[in-house]
């Protein structure tokens, strides 16, 4: 849920999670779980950045804009519980646009598309981390570290 709603991160806690995991467990194999489960999370975190910062940038849409629109995105979090973050974010984003563009069409247009790339982003970044739990709740069944 951290990846999608960031109140927590999600990749550093499910990261943190393996860890203590091997650790707790003392086995070779919750170690190599761990390891894959880390490359995954850390390929997920990279391409939620890369990704999303250079089809944003390639856009036009200045990075001010995408901060002034994740302070919206986490106000809106909390002013209208996790749909605000989905409300005031691409709001956020269009007013950043607008002030810059001065043409709600072209706004419009290059807010949506910041929109998706952080969407793209996010969903890679979540798919990569479910593939990461995936990978430690099948070791877990398969009786690693018991």
């Amino acid at each position: 849920m951290g990846i999608v709603l960031p109140v927590l991160p999600g990749s550093p806690v499910i990261a943190g999670a393996l860890v203590a995991w091997a650790v707790a467990t003392r086995s070779t194999s919750a170690w190599v779980v761990t390891g894959v489960g880390l490359v995954l999370l850390a390929c997920g975190w990279s391409a939620t950045y890369l990704l999303t910062g250079r089809r944003v940038a390639s856009s036009g849409v200045p990075r001010s804009s995408i901060v002034v629109a994740a302070m919206a995105g986490v106000v809106g979090f909390f002013v209208l519980p996790v749909l605000g973050l989905l409300v005031f974010f691409p709001a956020g984003l269009f007013a950043m646009e607008y002030r810059r563009l001065r043409d709600p069409a072209r706004a419009w247009a290059s807010a949506w598309h910041a929109v998706k790339a952080t969407a793209l982003g996010m969903l890679i970044e979540l798919g990569l981390a479910l593939l990461a739990a995936g990978a430690w709740l099948i070791a877990v069944l398969s009786g690693v570290g018991a």
